[in-house]
């Protein structure tokens, strides 16, 4: 995994228990990193060296390579050093005879002055590096903007950018060697321009293949490894704007649709001869996103889940589409129902979203239990948590979700109690725990 947040680490688990043919093998969760921790990344490499033989390995190789995701974008280590820890990844994988579906980021650039999960200059600069790197690409010449970023900030930025530039192009060289199965560079948080998006194109030139995206990537991997067919149909609820380009993506809503379905293995066609049809809930104009108050015209017409669907809610971004929900959640969820997911940008709700979907049609010795779980977690997160309770939280502390988990428990046919916490001490990701 990426990390050892809930949407990186227990919806995969949450996921593959739908099918109890399938065997996960996982790392400890204390052996992944966090939001200040790295990963012990000699642990995992022991783990992964000692697991039996299997059909499919999934991996993160930013886990490896920098310690997790968001280490890769503060890691202080040359480019020999990190060659070095990948070389016995590499010598690992060679060992294990299997199909291996790998992905890296493509180191984003953040369009804010939080330094959270960045290095601790971008509480100061942060805006003013990303709008150097989204007009010097746009220009096609150097932006005046770099006159207002220190020297020695802007050569250790651009630095960083470089050397996880030249680790991509490594695992290029690997791929053509024949190592991997798959192997995909993503597009993290990222706009139309950018240093960005200009080494993306750069490693497609190569011979690389990008998506826009991250943390659902893995998910879509697994996707793609799953033996069998799947045809999906897709309808979107506002087809006239389906051009759009999301927050936080660089592609068309309807080409982030099209690139996550290709990239599971998933072919699209017509209704009449759809196993499932993938309702997408998209927006007018621009995506909102309530906690950053960015508005956007919610869903008003009416709405009844159709038969052999799974539904994409992405009119907001981080985040349910209250209008939308309320149409059907007083409802029952019938069998065919195959997942909702509003979770993050759209890339993410779509790529864990399908991912679920394809587990379903696609399973040997469905688990009901399982996937009902998984529909009343996200429902919980996605819509109550997200959509909701979060807009009135001022810090991370207990979450009064009764109002909520009682429509959710009602629709999906669970009884549970549910238990959160914010395993990351902040308010943007909560963790769901059902009894």
């Amino acid at each position: 995994p990426i990390d050892n947040r809930p949407v990186c680490y227990n919806l995969f688990k949450d996921i593959t228990a739908i099918d109890e043919s399938l065997t996960l093998f996982i790392p400890d969760r204390k052996l992944l990193g966090d939001l200040t921790k790295n990963a012990d990344v000699e642990g995992i490499l022991g783990w992964l060296k000692e697991i039996p033989k299997t059909d499919a390995i999934i991996l993160s190789l930013d886990t490896i390579a920098y310690g997790g995701l968001i280490p890769s974008r503060r890691s202080p280590e040359t480019f020999e050093q990190i060659k070095n820890r990948i070389e016995k990844l590499k010598n690992i994988l060679v060992e294990k005879q299997a199909k291996i579906y790998a992905f890296s980021s493509i180191m984003r650039i953040s369009n804010n002055n939080i330094n959270q999960e960045e290095k601790e200059y971008w509480n100061k600069y942060g805006t003013k590096i990303f709008d150097y790197s989204y007009q010097t690409h746009k220009l096609g010449c150097e932006s005046c903007i770099e006159r207002l970023i220190p020297d020695a900030i802007l050569d250790d930025y651009l630095a960083t950018r470089k050397r996880n530039f030249e680790i991509n192009k490594l695992y290029l060289e690997w791929q053509k060697a024949g190592l991997f199965d798959t192997l995909i560079f993503s597009k993290d948080d990222c706009a139309e321009y950018g240093f960005n998006v200009q080494e993306a194109q750069a490693l497609e030139k190569l011979g690389g293949l990008t998506k826009t995206g991250a943390d659902e990537i893995p998910l879509t991997l697994f996707a793609r490894a799953l033996e069998g067919n799947l045809k999906v149909n897709i309808e979107f609820i506002e087809p006239e704007y389906k051009n759009l380009i999301s927050n936080y993506e660089d592609v068309s809503i309807e080409k982030s649709v099209l690139g996550q379905l290709s990239l599971a293995n998933i072919e699209v066609t017509d209704k009449e001869n759809a196993d499932i049809t993938l309702v997408v809930n998209n927006f007018k104009e621009q995506q909102g996103e309530i906690v950053m108050k960015r508005p956007t015209e919610p869903f008003s017409g009416s709405f009844e889940i159709p038969h052999n669907c799974m539904i994409a809610d992405v009119r907001y971004a981080n985040g349910a589409d209250n209008a939308f929900v309320d149409k059907f959640i007083n409802s029952k969820m019938r069998n065919d129902f195959y997942g909702y997911s509003a979770w993050n940008t759209s890339a993410n709700s779509l790529g864990s979203l399908i991912c679920g979907a394809k587990v379903k049609f696609l399973a040997k010795k469905y688990n009901e239990n399982a996937f009902k779980k998984l529909q009343t977690i996200r429902f919980l997160d996605d819509w109550a948590y997200q959509a909701n309770v979060r807009q009135i939280l001022t810090e991370p502390q207990k979450p009064d979700m009764k109002e909520f988990e009682n429509k959710i428990s009602n629709f999906v046919g669970l009884d549970f109690q549910a238990e959160y916490s914010f395993p990351w001490k902040r308010l943007f990701e909560i963790e769901v725990n059902l009894k």
